[in-house]
């Protein structure tokens, strides 16, 4: 989407150019949600005649606001009747306004024509970027930010471009209170927010491409992003059973009815190179195309690791008509990298300690390890507009990932406090194919005074996955490798001193002996309504009703080609997941909330005393928070508190005395914290994100259960505090035009990695790795003349040391100092 564009109610200090309103067209007979409301809409286009897309239009005096479509149209329903000034403002530019006067009932057209050329829209579009304080998808309706009772961070394609930003972690620290804070074995990243844990893939996601369910696994291309899209707190009324903390929206960027694109080329420190093209233009008069590709090639600052990817991502729209559309979308992924566990740790099982001494590069997996990811996916959205106030979309798609890798296992607690560690040979062969479709109805209608916003929808998922296991080695002479105590023995390293041991180098093949089948799957209908009681006051309410389905697994002997069954019986889960806010607008720029909702977690694989799985565990989020628009709406500014608790936690059960596999709901957990976003844009030279957050999430009732979590102990992985700031200037006086100079910041603070104590622990030592906080500075500076742009990064420039910890096997060092650069045109 292009980065020109300001909030629906940027007041520009500019003149206004005010032209007189076209006639209101007349309309059938009115329905009862037109008696009081009318209809405003209307085509904005450039001074060459073509249409001007993704321009905020809106009436700042109600609060009301849009952005146009492709070919330049927009719509504004629910309008009281009367006269009103209509606004179009775009960064950098004079807004224009029209005085529309609307009768109840109708629908007025006002049309536009900019002062600027598509050309000079394009070179505005170069330097601008929004405030996020528009709708995200993600929210699956059209509610206006100021009215929707949740924080929400948007990364937009401007902030993705102005950071070179290749990762979805490193697009993810705009937001606050979310962070990066596992790499799992270097192939793939998980998050957290406000407590809870992200999750990458399988039925209890919490990462959507477009929509719908996403595998993470490979890492996700973040640089050919339109948008990431990120709704924090439960969301489970939208999307079943997704963490309790935030979801996370990956956006693609979508075929455009004109002519266009780019070409770059990025480099950087490392022997990173990575070409990315982008071409979208018109096929015919109702069918456009969009083509994005890269491919990366990469060293890195640790040792031995590479990796190399191909990412392709085509896409179709056609307009049936003015009402309907069809979107159709694949991509496809080729990640090949060199997994990675990190540097690893001393004395994992008693007092485990973080290796002193050691290089943040020192690399201790074999150096012909391999992780191979192949993920293609498919998709179609249609869109259909039965009127003004009524539109429904349908989504359905399917991603199948696939994943074979070989090296030595993890270093799980086989580390000795000397630094000796057994490398025994690891290998993975998996598969999955996600099932995704999505039904949602939106209107907007009356009843006596009150204005409804409805949202009713339903969506269904289904995930089936193979794993391979029971693998035998071969060495490269053909050569069996020896089952020796349970393992498949490499040799033997010191990770401190790696002279000490004459390393291996040499590769190896592998086996797969079984192979296990599973599938899942999941059904959801809701119904979700935003009544205005009166403009100041509004109320949202909804419910959701999830049906979770595991299936018995299939295992496969590939030897003897014997089938068994797997020993855990079909697991059915059922829940109501409601949510309810209370939402007061003193002023069309300032929205108070408080809201209820409450998000479920499965308790897979857990079972009480006769055997029977555990019921869901169900959390309760309450949340309060201020929403607004600051300086003439040059800043959006949200503020929320939250608590969650959990009071039915899963922990174990005593059995004689001691502590057994089963499980029973009687402990509890809370998480408390507060989140504070800013993001501006006073015009197409200058914007500013920043965000501070807070979460204690701990153990608040175990009932000292021997085996059970610590009461009051802080749960791994959550840091206590984050922060992020950015800013960035371009020049556009003589001398200086075109020169662009911009700052970030983030900091994570202190957190716990490891794994949580638990009551009656054998041994007088903790589990508990504890890191400090750090933060990294990146610099950049760059230059735009006409077409052609160049753009600089140093990041991290302070150098600063610290780790990713995934639980207790994978120590990732983040990078250091480096380098990057993007040199681009765009046609």
């Amino acid at each position: 989407m292009r980065q020109l564009v300001l909030p629906v109610f940027l007041a520009a200090t500019a003149l206004p150019v005010i032209a007189q309103a076209q006639a209101p067209a007349a309309q059938a007979a009115p329905s009862h949600a037109q008696r009081h409301h009318g209809t405003i809409r209307g085509i904005i286009r450039t001074s060459d005649g073509k249409p001007a897309a993704f321009v905020s239009v809106g009436l700042p005096k109600l609060g009301k606001g849009t952005t146009t479509a492709e070919d330049g149209s927009f719509t504004i329903t629910g309008v009281e009747a009367g006269t009103h000034v209509l606004q179009v403002a775009l960064v950098g530019v004079p807004p224009q306004r029209q005085t529309v006067t609307l009768a109840a009932g109708e629908t007025a057209t006002a049309d536009f024509a900019l002062t600027e050329s598509s050309a000079q829209l394009k070179e505005v579009e170069v330097k601008g970027s929004n405030v996020i304080n528009r709708p995200a998808t993600a929210s699956k309706s059209d509610i206006a930010p100021l009215d929707l009772p949740q924080s929400i961070g948007v990364v937009t394609s401007t902030v993705i471009a102005d950071q070179q930003i290749n990762r979805l972690g490193d697009a993810l620290r705009n937001v606050s209170g979310v962070s990066l804070t596992q790499q799992r074995g270097g192939v793939a990243e998980t998050f957290s927010a406000r407590g809870y844990s992200i999750g990458i893939a399988g039925s209890g996601g919490s990462i959507f491409k477009n929509g719908l369910l996403a595998n993470t696994q490979g890492f996700p291309d973040a640089s050919t992003l339109e948008s990431v899209e990120v709704l924090k707190g439960a969301s489970a009324l939208l999307y079943g059973n997704v963490s309790g903390g935030l979801i996370i929206n990956t956006v693609t960027k979508k075929p455009r009815f004109e002519r266009g694109g780019s070409v770059e080329m990025r480099a950087g420190s490392y022997g990173f190179y990575k070409p990315i093209v982008d071409l979208y233009g018109p096929i015919t008069k109702n069918l456009a195309f969009r083509v994005v590709g890269t491919y990366e090639d990469s060293k890195s600052f640790r040792d031995v690791v590479r990796s190399k990817r191909l990412y392709v991502n085509p896409s179709l729209l056609y307009k049936f008509s003015d009402k309907t559309d069809l979107l159709v979308q694949g991509d496809y992924l080729r990640s090949d990298i060199t997994p990675d566990a990190g540097i690893g740790i001393i004395n994992q099982n008693q007092e485990a300690r973080l290796p002193e001494g050691i290089s943040r590069s020192n690399f201790i997996n074999a150096k012909w390890a391999y992780n191979v990811t192949d993920q293609a996916s498919a998709s179609a959205v249609l869109n259909h507009r039965f009127s003004d106030q009524w539109r429904v979309n349908a989504i359905a798609g399917i991603t199948d990932t696939r994943v074979r890798g070989l090296g030595v296992a993890v270093p799980n607690g086989t580390i000795a406090a000397n630094g000796d560690w057994v490398r025994n040979l690891a290998a993975v062969r998996t598969s999955e194919r996600d099932y995704n479709a999505q039904l949602n109805l939106n209107g907007k209608f009356e009843t006596g005074p009150l204005t409804h916003q409805l949202l009713v929808g339903g969506d269904a998922l289904r995930i089936t996955t193979n794993t391979g296991a029971g693998f035998t080695y071969q060495q490269l002479d053909g050569t069996a490798v020896a089952l020796a105590g349970g393992a498949y023995r490499y040799d033997v390293i010191n990770i401190i001193d790696r002279a000490k041991y004459a390393e291996r180098t040499d590769g190896i093949f592998y086996n797969t002996g079984m192979n296990t089948a599973a599938s899942s799957y999941r059904f959801g209908g809701y119904a979700q309504d935003l009544i205005t009681i009166v403009p100041m006051l509004k109320v949202l309410g909804g419910v959701r009703y999830s049906y979770q389905n595991v299936l018995q697994t299939n295992i496969l002997n590939t030897q003897t080609g014997v089938e068994t069954r797997g020993t855990a019986a079909d697991k059915a889960d059922r829940a109501w997941s409601p949510k309810g806010a209370l939402i007061f607008q003193p002023l069309p720029t300032v929205s108070i909330y408080t809201s209820y909702a409450n998000n479920f977690i499965t308790n897979a694989g857990s079972v009480d005393v006769s055997g029977t799985p555990l019921a869901p565990s169900h959390v309760d989020q309450y949340e309060a928070g201020i929403k607004s628009e600051l300086l003439h709406s040059g800043i959006f500014a949200n503020a929320a508190v939250y608590r969650y608790r959990n009071s039915n936690f899963a922990q174990p059960v005593l059995v004689n005395g001691t502590t057994s596999n089963f499980r029973e709901l009687t402990g509890e957990t809370t998480s408390d914290g507060v989140d504070v976003d800013f993001s501006g844009s006073f015009s197409s030279n200058f914007y500013f994100n920043a965000g501070y957050a807070y979460n204690f999430m701990r153990y608040t009732n175990t009932s000292g259960v021997v085996g059970g979590q610590v009461e009051g102990e802080r749960l791994i992985n959550n840091p206590a505090h984050t922060a992020n700031a950015s800013i960035f200037y371009t020049f556009d006086r003589p001398g200086l035009r075109g020169l662009k100079v911009g700052a970030s910041a983030f900091y994570t603070g202190q957190r716990l990695g490891g794994n949580n104590n638990t009551v009656g622990q054998a041994g007088n030592y903790s589990r508990l790795i504890s890191l400090s906080g750090f933060t990294t500075l990146d610099l950049s500076a760059g230059y735009t003349y006409q077409r052609f742009s160049i753009l600089a990064k140093v990041s991290n420039i302070t150098n600063a040391l610290n780790y990713l910890v995934h639980d207790r096997y994978s120590i990732n060092p983040i990078p250091p100092r480096q380098f990057l650069t993007t040199v681009g045109y765009r046609f």
